[in-house]
């Protein structure tokens, strides 16, 4: 395989043949060409292994570009940059730069620290009546903060991992992908098919993802030239160009011509931050999330409340497994509905979410025979997971995301950039910890985690999915440390989502039908309103999962629903 910057790059039609290959079947495969094929060692067809490093994303060609980076000597924080900005290009209904971004990363010892990249609101937001629009220059009110993230990403990699690779070679794979093209995923033509009839009205977008005025097929050639040159003065320029330069004057001015507040003076101010990560302890080990205004939090509470219940006595995959799991689910987002902001404007009481007592509490009030009632609001949202770890022994689990497929649907003028949603989280309720106001952080779904044992990584997860993160994550999470199954088989397995879905408004428990009838039959029995949903659904989330051992043997999958795929070196 070519490296970044060489002659021999991959290029659009050996792309569209790697693509093919190993999406046709829509599932992870842990198959590399010729000549790297031979270092990974013999494993199950979606499931990768290394011990010299491994990556994971939701796109091929994504996960390729970071392998790239590791086979050069970089590091995993090298190569999640290159990964996140192409997914910037091949899965843009997911994640852009017009989007937010989150990072946990963690050395060899167990060293570790959060990225939290959240654009913070307008100075100047519109007097919204009524609701923040979800859709249109209205709800592109925040900031975009996914550059942001990975400009601190990069300055840690290269105070604190001995970093090497030029912030240029980082985006070489997107700036070609853009420019040369690439071929559309199942998963692009999906949910540009399901927005078909709101498309049109959104601003510059049909110039942008509609070439020739029609949806590109699956295996098309996309190309985005527009997208392109912008990576490429943001790869001469710096990330400081995104929200201070030439670009950025460009991006608010089409911003504000589409009729969004944001001005250069918002973009400017936009930084991520370098945080502590949030820790509960979990059977033998510790798990990592991001602090609020994120919901780590709220998967850190749904599994506290899970550690004090023994699973091993639970059959895995029986009605007992998945009731334990949404009721633990709904005691969480209790307390995440009432205090989850940004804890710049509002206090979020994270110690006492986190006590012993709160937890304790929430596991008494679960009832194995009686399901509690949920009329709450669901909130929906799409993402992008990526996980690396080098052979040094660091790991970056990060996620990106544009909030709702597609983001806000508006195109920054001419830069090709399509700019998130994310301000539309915001509450308009003066009574609600995310009530909008000039510069607040909006509440966010985001939340990769990281699993430490004796103080070391051995997990690495994160999901697509807003309000589905923290559920797909509990039957992940339990999956992989209390029935020790490898990600794959964790992965595959049928999960739950509990609220409204774009395709079903009622707040039923959606459930993958191949969990069988006996199990629908008990829940149902148990008061949970149940709706079935196919096996394999893309409403269960797409979540991607590297387990590390103590002797330093990588493991990897990424969701068989996805276009994408784990490899190993």
């Amino acid at each position: 395989m070519a490296s970044i910057g060489e002659k021999g790059d991959i290029g659009v039609d050996v792309a569209r043949r790697d693509f093919l290959a190993c999406s046709a079947t829509l599932a992870s495969a842990a198959v590399l060409p010729a000549p790297a094929r031979a270092h990974v060692p013999a494993a199950p067809a979606g499931l990768a292994q290394s011990t010299r490093g491994m990556a994971t994303s939701p796109h091929d060609l994504a996960t390729r570009a970071g392998l790239e980076v590791l086979q050069a000597g970089g590091n995993a924080i090298e190569a999640a940059i290159a990964i996140g900005a192409v997914l910037c290009v091949t899965y843009p209904h997911f994640t852009g730069l017009g989007g937010d971004a989150f990072l946990v990363i963690s050395d060899r010892n167990g060293n570790t620290r959060t990225l939290s990249g959240i654009g913070q609101a307008a100075a100047r937001p519109p007097a919204y009546t009524g609701a923040i629009p979800v859709r249109g220059p209205a709800s592109a009110l925040t900031a975009a903060a996914t550059v942001a993230t990975w400009e601190q990403a990069f300055e840690f990699s290269n105070r604190h991992w001995d970093g090497k690779r030029s912030w240029r070679s980082l985006m070489a794979r997107a700036v070609e992908y853009a420019g040369n093209g690439f071929p559309v995923t199942p998963s692009q033509r999906f949910w540009q098919d399901l927005r078909a009839s709101e498309l049109k009205d959104w601003p510059g977008f049909s110039r942008v993802f509609m070439p020739q005025g029609r949806i590109p097929e699956v295996g098309e050639t996309f190309r985005q030239p527009a997208l392109a040159r912008t990576l490429e003065q943001l790869a001469a320029q710096g990330p400081r160009e995104f929200y201070e330069g030439d670009l950025a004057t460009r991006i608010a001015a089409g911003l504000q011509q589409a009729g969004s507040p944001l001005t250069t003076a918002d973009l400017a101010a936009c930084r991520a931050r370098e945080e502590a990560p949030l820790r509960v302890p979990y059977r033998d080990g510790e798990l990592l999330g991001l602090r609020p205004p994120t919901q780590g939090i709220t998967t850190l509470e749904i599994m506290g409340i899970l550690n004090r219940f023994d699973l091993a006595a639970i059959p895995e995959g029986s009605a007992d497994y998945y009731h334990l799991l949404v009721e633990a689910v709904k005691q969480a987002f209790l307390d995440r509905n009432r205090y989850v902001a940004d804890p710049d404007f509002v206090d979020v009481p994270v110690e006492r979410l986190l006590s012993h007592e709160n937890l304790d509490a929430h596991a008494r009030r679960i009832r194995m025979d009686r399901a509690l009632s949920w009329p709450y609001v669901f909130k929906p949202g799409d993402t992008a997971y990526i996980a690396a770890a080098d052979q040094a022994g660091n790991c970056v689990s990060m996620l990106q995301t544009v909030y709702f497929d597609w983001g806000s649907g508006v195109v920054a003028g001419d830069t090709g950039i399509l700019w998130h949603n994310r301000g539309a989280s915001f509450s308009l309720d003066p009574r609600s910890p995310n009530v909008l106001q000039p510069g607040k952080r909006p509440f966010h779904t985001l939340n990769p985690g990281m699993y430490l044992r004796q103080g070391q990584p051995h997990l690495l997860y994160g999901t697509q999915g807003a309000d589905g993160q923290p559920q797909t994550l509990a039957a992940l999470l339990t999956r992989l440390i209390d029935y020790r199954m490898d990600p794959l088989t964790a992965l595959s397995r049928p999960r739950f989502l509990l609220g409204k879905t774009f395709s079903d408004s009622r707040d039923t428990l959606k459930l993958e039908q191949d969990a069988g009838e006996a199990v629908f039959a008990a829940l149902t029995a148990r008061g949970h309103e149940m709706s079935r949903i196919p096996a394999q659904s893309q409403l269960a989330g797409h979540p991607g999962a590297i387990w590390i051992d103590a002797a330093g043997r990588m493991t990897g999958a990424h969701d068989p629903r996805s276009d994408g795929m784990a490899i190993g070196i």
